[in-house]
């Protein structure tokens, strides 16, 4: 069994590990531990066998040549330095990533209030009308029995009342009021959804629009959250045309307009992006200058051995460290992982992630959710997750040794193939929602695990 880490992020299990070549013993104890950021593997013994070969923040200097697809997942959300902290107006928190546990600061409802539109009534019928509460405005007196107020639906409940009537169950003839109104009915209590101190949003939590609203009605108007990473992306190629038609043996370049979206969707934000000329100084220069504003550098292009694929070499020149250097996965195989030295403006250098991505659109896509996704989701410091299990409705290959993510969508709970599946195309992920992860042949109808697109 293998655990996950936020959103999907796989984390080997002990039995993967063991199959990869670590040397685990097979007697290791089956429990899932805490290692990087929220991320874990099976088994304190494990852990401990790990940071023994790979020592830099738990994983090392050692280059994973061909790498699986499980620890490059791993690898990367190792390379995450968790971002800082930030109070965002509750205005402005959507898709934001909690910091720190967040506690009710008041009762919610903070006073009884009135469930309904109606007559708030003291006693039992007929009552005499007299008078009313507007929402927002307390009466000011207590009800006496056989009295009744017009009241709107979330006004403050006036003290003496036993009941609200509504207004389709009322009968009024002049200012008297008849019904039937049972004690306690539609009068919602102080603290009766939430009480002052209540644990109400959890830190890592993805805040959406009904979690913004319960912070808000419970006294909040800001909290805290982690800042969005930071990301530079550098497209290499000189064969990438940015505007107009493909021509002259030229292409579009489809990966620069929906990079930033990925990003925004899995919690960062591209602040520079540049077209960079194919050649290794060119190349070197532009790594070295946006890596000084940035939290994680994401290339594209330039990650094979082909005679314009300069991105290792300009690597190699600023001294930087690949941690991976390609991963047995299909589509996306020559992807690439790197530290990259850079200064942030003070006397102590640092370093920061580097992502290469390879040059055809879909094998891009799947680089974006083996590594930057994780490193991420590491950043933000989201906790983990495990991949839901979907059957799959058409049976699925996986060569020997390699793990294969398959395009596709869950129609009524199943994975369902898409169209044009070829590493260049763009139309069949266009039609997709996630990938099944296959690591070995799944026959039609049994489970494979649904990685979501972010």
């Amino acid at each position: 069994m293998a655990a996950l880490g936020g959103d999907g992020e796989l984390l080997t299990s002990t039995e993967e590990l063991q199959r990869q070549g670590t040397g685990l013993p097979n007697d290791l104890p089956s429990v899932v531990v805490p290692l990087v950021n929220g991320f874990g593997i099976e088994g304190s013994l494990a852990a401990a066998h790990v940071g023994r070969r790979y020592r830099t923040r738990g994983y090392g200097t050692r280059m994973e040549r061909e790498a699986d697809w499980l620890r490059a997942r791993t690898l990367a959300a190792a390379l995450a330095r968790p971002a800082g902290i930030e109070a965002v107006p509750v205005a402005d928190l959507d898709r934001r990533v909690l910091a720190e546990d967040c506690h009710a600061r008041c009762d919610l409802p903070g006073y009884p209030t009135s469930a309904m539109d109606g007559w708030a009534v003291s006693g039992p019928g007929p009552w005499q009308i007299t008078g009313d509460v507007p929402a927002g405005q307390p009466l000011g007196r207590s009800l006496v029995h056989g009295e009744a107020v017009r009241i709107a639906t979330g006004s403050v409940v006036p003290i003496g009342a036993d009941a609200i009537l509504r207004w389709e169950h009322a009968d009024r003839k002049g200012d008297l009021l008849s019904g039937d109104a049972e004690p306690g009915r539609d009068i919602r209590r102080s603290g009766e959804e939430c009480r002052q101190g209540e644990l109400i949003a959890e830190a890592g939590s993805v805040l959406g629009p009904a979690t913004i609203g319960l912070l808000a009605a419970t006294g909040y108007d800001s909290v805290p959250v982690r800042r969005r990473p930071r990301v530079s992306v550098l497209l290499l190629g000189d064969e990438l045309l940015t505007h107009g038609m493909p021509s002259g043996g030229r292409v579009r370049d489809s990966l620069g307009p929906q990079i930033p979206g990925w990003v925004a969707r899995a919690g960062g934000i591209v602040v520079s992006a540049e077209h960079v000329p194919d050649t290794v100084a060119a190349t070197g220069e532009a790594l070295g200058r946006h890596s000084a504003t940035c939290d994680l550098l994401i290339t594209t292009g330039g990650t094979a051995a082909g005679p314009r694929d300069h991105l290792h070499a300009a690597l190699d020149g600023i001294s930087a460290t690949v941690k991976v250097d390609r991963v047995r996965v299909k589509p996306g195989h020559p992807m690439l992982l790197a530290e990259v030295p850079t200064s942030d403006g003070t006397s102590t250098d640092h370093s920061i992630p580097l992502v290469g991505l390879p040059g055809n659109p879909h094998s891009a896509v799947v680089g974006l959710v083996t590594l930057v996704v994780p490193l991420l989701h590491g950043m933000l410091a989201r906790p983990a997750a495990m991949l839901p299990r979907v059957p799959s409705v058409e049976g699925l290959h996986a060569s020997p040794g390699h793990t294969r993510l398959i395009a596709g969508r869950l129609v009524d709970g199943s994975f369902m193939l898409s169209p044009y599946p070829g590493s260049a195309m763009l139309r069949g992920l266009a039609q997709s929602d996630g990938f099944a992860v296959v690591h070995r042949d799944v026959a039609p109808g049994a489970e494979v695990d649904w990685l979501p697109l972010p």
